[in-house]
This record gives C-alpha cells, sequence and structure tokens, in this order.
C-alpha cells in the first residue's frame, strides 16, 4: 500500500535533505512532501534537490497548517508525518509503516528519547498530563511527531489544533475516537534545542499552544 510522508518544516537547510533521501529509501514510500512553511533559507531547494515534492508558503503559519497543506496534495492511503530534521535516522519511519500495515495498531507513534536534555521539560509534563486528562494513556513520547497512520483516520479527525499542539491533538482525539494508538521504541536522533534564548522562546511558544488547545478542550466539556 503506498505511502505519503508529510515534512513539515521551517528554516531546516542542512537538514532536510537527508532526511527526504532516507524516507526515499523506504520501499512503501510512494512521494515525500515537504511542506515549507516560509522558510527564509534553502530548505525548499534542498528538499527539491533530494527529491522531494515541495509546497512552499510565503508566510510562517505554524506546523499545524503545514501538515494540512502537506495532507491536501498527497495521494498515498497511507500517512506519515515525519519532522525534517532527523536526517539518516529517519528511515526508521519503516518500522511504524509496517506496524500499520500490519494491522497491530491504527496510529504508529515512534518513541525515542532526546539526544540531550534541555529545558526544564515543562512542555513535555504539561503534554504527558494533558494526553492522560483526556485519555487515560501513559505516552511514554507525547511530543513525538513521527507518526503513521491509515488516511482514513485523518478524514474522522476535527484536527482543530495550531501550531506546535499538532501532536497533542492527534493522540487525544484519535484515543477518544476509539482508534488504536501505540507507541514504537525506535532509534531515531534530532536536532536538539540548547539552552540559550531562541531554544527557550521556542519551548515557550510550544507550551502556550499546547496550554491554549488544553484549554479550548476544557471549555468543550
Amino acid at each position: 500500500m503506498p505511502v505519503s510522508a508529510i515534512v513539515p518544516a521551517y528554516n531546516e537547510e542542512g537538514w532536510v535533505g537527508k532526511t527526504v533521501e532516507a524516507l526515499l529509501k523506504i520501499p512503501e514510500m510512494e512521494e515525500v512532501i515537504v511542506s515549507d512553511d516560509g522558510s527564509t533559507d534553502n530548505t525548499s531547494h534542498e528538499a527539491q534537490e533530494a527529491g522531494a515534492i515541495v509546497c512552499r508558503s510565503n508566510l510562517n503559519r505554524g506546523k499545524c497548517q503545514a501538515l494540512r497543506e502537506g495532507i491536501n496534495i498527497s495521494k498515498g492511503e497511507i500517512l506519515a508525518f515525519v519532522d525534517a530534521d532527523l536526517k539518516e535516522t529517519a528511515v526508521q519511519i519503516e518500522r511504524l509503516i509496517h506496524s500499520v500495515l500490519a494491522d497491530e495498531t491504527d496510529m504508529a507513534i515512534a518513541s525515542f528519547s532526546a539526544n540531550k536534555p534541555a529545558g526544564l521539560g515543562m512542555t513535555k509534563s504539561l503534554a504527558y498530563w494533558g494526553i492522560r486528562c483526556f485519555t487515560g494513556r501513559k505516552m511514554l513520547s507525547p511530543l513525538s511527531g513521527q507518526r503513521v497512520f491509515r488516511r482514513e483516520l485523518w478524514n474522522l479527525l476535527n484536527f482543530r489544533a495550531e501550531g506546535f499542539a499538532a501532536e497533542v491533538e492527534l493522540t487525544i482525539e484519535s484515543i477518544q475516537n476509539g482508534f488504536r494508538v501505540k507507541e514504537i521504541p525506535v532509534c531515531m536522533s534530532h536536532r536538539c534545542g540548547g539552552n540559550d534564548f531562541h531554544s527557550f522562546l521556542h519551548r515557550g511558544k510550544q507550551f502556550w499552544e499546547i496550554l491554549n488547545l488544553l484549554y479550548q478542550r476544557v471549555n468543550r466539556l
């Protein structure tokens, strides 16, 4: 069954090309779509040179919108969300694909540790407790952006999230809709933020967007 990989990317020059090349080595992979969310560097060109289909926005509208736009032009019956900075380790998405194809789960999520600790872990804790409160599930990797599922699952979700709340919303909504969600251990590695001001700012934005998502969900109860 053909697979479409959706790779949201913002200023991922030096990373995205190797990620695309790794994904295209997977036998089931029909296409890799890089959804360039308003990058100001060479992301689009590098992705295209590596063999990806590129859809590009002139504005940085956030990860959720980049995922939606990638899916809109995808063709595969199986969809894979893949972060742009995995480089060669992106090939391990194949393990998630096989789990879905074997009907072991409806949504396979990659579970792997960060390269090094950064920050205070507040965003991960918020995501963990948010998912647990709404579903009862204890997720080892609540912020993992690597996940594989059938298109039919996506079509049944509302996916109202914005920004960096994509992973939390996908997990909560899938479980609440009765889909089987399974974490699969992998040995992927990606670029981790440090403890500089820019990294803290990024994590702060991620924290706020997840908090806002959970607040909206509480208000809809």
